[in-house]
């Protein structure tokens, strides 16, 4: 026995001479191979310790030689470098590149505006996540752990950066475990491992060594770093510390850089096509201008100043404005959102993974049921649960609080005298003064209690006590016995008492579904999300619970089933199977990588240090405040409640924002590409460039208005019902179809202006100045949405500034003194007539287009690429190598659009 000082009452010393056979200089950090496995006279030898624990000095000079007792930090970077990182994607690469181009073109207002859009937007989103960031170290720098050590014999609380290898550590109920050890004596030991687990029910721990190739949580001689002692007492060795602990582990893992993310891979292939399509056009601009026989410096301004006007240079702005609004919306339901492009992967999500323990249920211990011998509910049987529970004078737990919490004590029941639970018994008996008389109430596993009772009139069949034992357990509830002796001459018991019992009943304990989550995954799925469980639990329980959220529990994947199947065969069959139990962190790593495999945009939800690496892999990873440090760490976002019907509100602004973001791309890039095949077209046969550089911007910058207004546009509803993606094929599409639909109807323009009005060069650019920008602002309603334009109301901000755009347009050729610094000119009402009748053409037209598009779309199916033999490769140096994929090239059918 331990007292609680940390000495030891009846219990002789196994080595009170100071080991020499390991010092500090020999030490090693990392734990003995299955130090589980091994007596634990042999775990303190190596360790270089005895049970009185180490010497100060000696502790000082380990402390030196293997470090604090830290994890490795996660992958931040300084303030700097995520400063940096917010201005290194190809898009906004391209976009600095057209600032600079419109410096050379000695457009400084332009540039100038380029430029502090770009600066704006990155540094929104370094604000916002570097807000959210200090805000989750708030949360993880709220509690200061300590432990309690033997030093030189000694009880000593030091802080826990303090404990080093060979560390003897006293350990009572609501104690953090300080790092890996060996149990070296026990007392009713009952420790919370979950966070590593997933299990439910805490774990008995006994220095009886165990098989060295039990499960992280069958290794009952170990306890882990990130655990904690929920009763009784104990005695251990510290045998890891930091980084070399299996938490430790975890956490390097999440240190390494973060995967590339849906969303992210999108807005970079996007840019990539961006600067490919530039380029190409630039050139042949270029090389067009000067087969013509244009003078050099001309036709390469005039190819520079196209180059800059296909950017899309309003993209970063809407993509941060409608982030950073989401954030603060999310944040207004108690979310925490850590990376601000998490909301665009939120609603592009097509599956959710989520932990059990304490995410879809409630994380605690509850009395299900107290039966009889029949299966039929027991009020006595819950009654002498409720005595032995409250009259036994050991250690709390969560057994006995969940017993006392279904059925208060009786005050009529008394305590006489106890046999205290042990590990070998698995029993724990209390001889209690009831109303009916003095008895032995004795509770425990199923098995112990009733392998020591008799043969009664209540128990007739073993086998049927056993059916109805496994029938509660297939269910998914631990069960327990509870059984009686009447004493009524006896004072004080011994063992030889706790037989003969008569067995009365069965306890059925769960942890069960949190309110409302049924609910709440049903509204996922509704959305086209599906939803899998992994938990390191076991099968039986994940079923049970997987079955009352609505999950489909027809098949249940072991980690034992993952381990046997190859990286394509778990691609396949991770689409199917809902139910994955008994998983540890890798094998969880393993699902979710053949899930994004798949073409997949995934997300995880869990608490536990088991769910830090899935969390990290994972395009979206979701934790609550109220998980471990490195949980938290790894997410991308935090609930700060546990409510999962955030969850659905969060794909919904996620599918909003991105459908604005795609709004954008789509509206502004084939308005774009249209002119610069215009003018391209023009370059070609007229004797004159059809528009001056800073006619070209000013176009633009008209057009880009509204689009500051994007952000916040209504979206209609069927975009939200289903997971969006980014498809650079659809986006492509997009771009030529409605962008040569532009050329066209500015080739009608030409025709009408040369043809008609026999324009000179300045009336030439003055109208096709206005009916270009006008055409833009028009068919901003037409393409902003995949109904016919009169169904689907536009924001107010997006209608006023596409009105005051407009009206700027029309009055600028008017304007004395600004129409000649822009090469204008005043346009005859006649002309004004035409473009305008000529702009109700094209919105007709492009309606037109639209409905046959997205028609045709939809019939035509846009698998991801898969690419088996490169996903082998892949799998074979993510085994060996720790080298993780970032994302598939392909998106799933409908994407993007």
């Amino acid at each position: 026995m331990i007292d609680a000082d940390g000495s030891q009452a009846n219990a002789p010393r196994r080595d009170e001479r100071t080991a020499d056979t390991v010092t500090a200089d020999t030490v090693e950090a990392d734990p003995p191979p299955t130090y589980w496995a091994l007596p634990v006279d042999e775990v303190l030898r190596r360790a270089g310790t005895t049970e009185s624990g180490l010497g100060a000095e000696e502790a000082a000079r380990r402390l030196d030689a293997v470090g604090p007792n830290r994890l490795a930090p996660t992958h931040r970077g300084s303030w700097l470098r995520a400063l940096a990182k917010q201005f290194t994607e190809p898009i906004i690469l391209i976009l600095i590149a057209a600032s600079v181009v419109s410096m050379v073109l000695h457009d400084v207002t332009d540039a100038a505006i380029i430029l502090a859009i770009v600066g704006l937007s990155g540094l929104l989103s370094f604000w916002q996540e570097h807000r959210a960031s200090v805000e989750v170290q708030r949360l993880l720098d709220m509690v200061q752990v300590h432990a309690d050590l033997r030093r030189d014999g000694t009880p000593v609380e030091v802080s826990l950066e303090e404990v080093v290898p060979g560390d003897v550590v006293v350990l009572n109920a609501g104690d953090v475990v300080p790092g890996d050890c060996r149990v070296i004596e026990a007392d009713a030991l009952q420790v919370d491992q979950a966070a590593l687990t997933g299990e439910t029910f805490p774990a008995y721990k006994h220095p009886e060594p165990t098989g060295e190739d039990a499960e992280l949580g069958e290794r009952h001689s170990a306890l882990f770093l990130g655990s904690h002692v929920v009763s009784g007492r104990g005695l251990a060795v510290v045998v890891a510390t930091g980084s070399h602990t299996e938490l430790g582990g975890l956490s390097r893992r999440v240190a390494q850089e973060a995967p590339v993310t849906g969303f992210q891979q999108g807005i970079r292939q996007f840019g990539m096509m961006l600067a490919r399509v530039t380029g190409i056009l630039a050139v042949a601009i270029m090389a067009l201008n000067l087969v013509l026989d244009r003078p050099f410096t001309e036709s390469l301004l005039f190819s520079l100043s196209l180059a800059v006007g296909l950017t899309p240079q309003m993209l970063p702005a809407i993509v941060a404005v409608s982030l950073s609004r989401g954030a603060h919306r999310m944040a207004r339901e108690q979310v925490i959102v850590r990376r601000l492009d998490a909301i665009q992967d939120f609603g592009a999500m097509d599956v959710l993974c989520t932990d059990k323990t304490g995410t879809l249920t409630e994380g605690a211990v509850h009395l299900h049921a107290a039966l009889d011998t029949t299966g039929t509910p027991s009020a006595l049987v819950q009654e002498l649960a409720a005595a032995n529970a409250g009259l036994q004078d050991g250690f709390a737990n969560p057994i006995d609080t969940a017993i006392l919490a279904s059925h208060p004590l009786d005050p009529a029941y008394r305590a006489v005298a106890e046999l205290p639970y042990d590990f070998s018994r698995k029993r724990l008996s209390v001889l209690v003064d009831a109303p009916d008389g003095r008895q032995l109430v004795c509770k425990g596993a199923y098995d112990s209690v009733v392998d020591a009772c008799r043969v009664t009139d209540r128990v007739t069949d073993r086998a049927a006590l056993d059916a109805h034992f496994a029938q509660l357990s297939q269910e998914g509830y631990r069960v327990l016995g509870i059984a009686r002796r009447r004493l009524p001459d006896v004072d004080a018991v011994t063992l030889a008492d706790e037989q003969d019992l008569e067995f009365m009943g069965f306890l059925a304990f769960a942890d069960p579904a949190k309110a409302g989550t049924r609910e709440a995954l049903g509204e996922l799925r509704a959305a086209g999300v599906s939803v899998r469980m992994i938990t390191g639990d076991n099968r039986l329980a994940a079923a049970h619970i997987a079955a009352e959220v609505g999950m489909d529990v027809g098949t249940v994947l072991t980690g034992r089933d993952v381990d046997e199947l190859d990286h394509e065969q778990l691609v396949r069959r991770a689409q199917e199977v809902e139910v994955f139990a008994e998983m540890d962190p890798l094998r969880k790593e393993r699902v979710i990588s053949s899930l994004r495999d798949s073409g997949a945009t995934v997300g995880y939800l869990g608490d536990g240090i088991n769910d830090a690496a899935a969390l990290h892999l994972a395009d979206v990873g979701i934790s609550v405040d109220t998980a471990v440090d490195v949980a938290k760490n790894a997410a991308a976002i935090v609930l700060l409640d546990k409510d999962l019907a955030v969850l659905g509100h969060g794909v919904r602004l996620g599918r909003q924002t991105f459908a604005n973001t795609l709004k954008y791309v789509f509206t502004t890039v084939s308005a774009n590409f249209g002119n610069v095949a215009s003018m391209v077209v023009a370059s070609a046969f007229l004797p004159f460039l059809p528009l001056l550089p800073r006619q070209l911007l000013l176009l633009n910058f008209l057009s880009d208005i509204p689009s500051t207004t994007i952000a916040v546009d209504n979206v209609d509803s069927e975009q939200l019902e289903r997971p969006q993606h980014w498809d650079l094929r659809f986006v492509r599409d997009f771009m030529v179809v409605f962008g040569l639909l532009s050329t066209l109807f500015d080739l009608l323009t030409f025709a009408v202006l040369l043809h008609v009005f026999d324009a000179d060069s300045t009336l030439f650019r003055s109208a096709w100045f206005v009916g270009s920008t006008l055409t833009e602002l028009a068919v901003l309603m037409v393409l902003r949405t995949r109904r016919p334009a009169i169904r689907s109301r536009p924001g107010s901000g997006l209608v006023l500034t596409s009105v005051a755009a407009a009206a700027v347009t029309l009055a600028l050729p008017f304007v004395p003194g600004l129409s000649g610094l822009l090469g204008l000119d005043a346009l005859p009402a006649r002309v004004v007539v035409a473009l305008l009748l000529i702009t109700l053409g094209y919105v007709l037209a492009a309606e037109a287009l639209k409905r046959r598009f997205y028609r045709s779309s939809q019939q035509t199916p846009r698998p991801g690429v898969r690419r088996p033999g490169r996903e082998r490769l892949l799998h074979v140096i993510r085994e060996h190598g720790g080298v993780r994929r970032t994302r598939p090239t392909g998106v799933p059918p409908g994407a993007g659009v």
